[in-house]
């Protein structure tokens, strides 16, 4: 050896086989560092096997406090994503309904013949509705704001079930009364309104009208209220400002019912007050999924 120094790879790099000798005249290339004048780089010597340097190591991630616009952004691309699949397949399903061309039934059919596997399948195919709440829950947590912060997790009779219930009765008593000037547009109009057929199903149904109940419920709470409203306070909108957009957009993927979509209203009005109010997202979800699972348990049991 010629010198004290002695080039070695970077960390990570194999070191060199015994038996490799510098190259005669080798200049290293311009991006890297001089080289002292005793200095010793390796090659394979004749006879020895093939040796190459691995790629250098990546470098560390480093993330960025969120700004204002990367917030903005982050809440149109969550809002995209969940709305767009949902007010499309509404507006497709009420011109078919308008059209006359396909059946619209609540009970989709997959499967002819086998309800039981129908059933298992029609819950498969509806679970992908929830697929933006983890990513939803995820952002929150990023900018300081967990589940527990907006009232998410175990479910708590006091604080959540009864006050769920409340709010679904209130809501069932407010429908009932908007429902009475649309009577007879109901009666005399009925592409206008789409009241989606029931079919005739098996009692065990109830089962499928119970999942879908709860993945409902859980997704539109998450998505419409816990996280669209975290976002728009900490974007600095007034209460009532983001009470109108977030019921807009509740209502705008319930468009299949036709005008009966505004019989929604009432329900969204009361769950987004509530959450307004005491930040209690599971008292939302329970009056979503008490709702949805009395009206699914009813249609179930009287189509036989």
């Amino acid at each position: 050896m010629s010198g004290a120094w002695v080039w070695r790879p970077a960390p990570g790099w194999p070191l060199p086989p015994p038996g490799w000798s510098p190259p005669a005249g080798w200049v290293p290339p311009p991006a890297w560092p001089p080289a002292p004048a005793d200095w010793q780089f390796w090659v394979p010597a004749p006879g020895s096997a093939g040796w190459a340097p691995g790629p250098p190591p990546l470098p560390a991630v480093t993330l960025t406090a969120p700004t204002r616009r990367t917030v903005v952004l982050e809440t149109w691309f969550v809002m995209l994503g969940f709305l767009w699949p949902a007010v499309t397949a509404a507006v497709i399903l009420f011109a078919q309904h308008v059209e006359g061309v396909a059946s619209t039934a609540r009970f989709p059919t997959l499967v002819s013949g086998h309800p039981l596997t129908n059933m298992a399948l029609g819950i498969i195919e509806y679970m992908p509705v929830a697929a933006l709440v983890p990513l939803a829950l995820l952002l929150l947590t990023r900018t300081g704001q967990p589940p527990g912060s907006i009232g998410l997790g175990w479910p708590r009779w006091g604080l959540d079930v009864w006050p769920g219930i409340g709010l679904a009765l209130a809501s069932y008593g407010t429908e009932l009364v908007v429902l009475i000037p649309f009577a007879p547009l109901i009666r005399h109009s009925s592409k206008l309104v789409n009241q989606v057929p029931v079919g005739h199903v098996p009692g065990y149904y109830v089962v499928w009208g119970l999942v879908i109940s709860l993945t409902t419920a859980v997704t539109e709470e998450v998505l419409v209220n816990g996280y669209l409203l975290t976002r728009l306070e900490q974007l600095g909108w007034s209460p009532w400002r983001a009470l109108a957009l977030s019921l807009t957009l509740r209502t705008s993927y319930h468009v299949y019912y036709g005008l009966g979509f505004l019989l929604t209203v009432p329900f969204g009005y009361y769950v987004t007050r509530s959450f307004q109010k005491h930040r209690r997202l599971n008292r939302a979800i329970a009056a979503h999924f008490i709702f949805d699972a009395t009206l699914f348990t009813v249609t179930v049991l009287t189509s036989r």
